[in-house]
């Protein structure tokens, strides 16, 4: 036999003020963005993850610059 307790109902334990943050969330997105305008360039990431790796470092501006598309 399985026997459940009932907990107390968590929604009720939200403030106010994050009752009223969660409904107005997006209204500071009027077109539906989470982020930022992309600045429409497009890179070949995994060849650029390889020589990061073989580096063992992350790679500097310039060096991405060459695996740009």
């Amino acid at each position: 036999m399985i026997i459940a307790e009932k907990t107390a109902d968590t929604t009720s334990n939200i403030s106010v003020t994050n009752k009223n943050d969660y409904n107005r969330f997006g209204d500071d997105m009027k077109d539906g963005r989470m982020t930022e305008n992309s600045d429409l360039k497009v890179y070949r990431l995994r060849e650029a993850i390889n020589l990061s790796r073989q580096l063992g470092r992350p790679l500097t501006d310039d060096e991405m610059k060459t695996f740009e598309c």
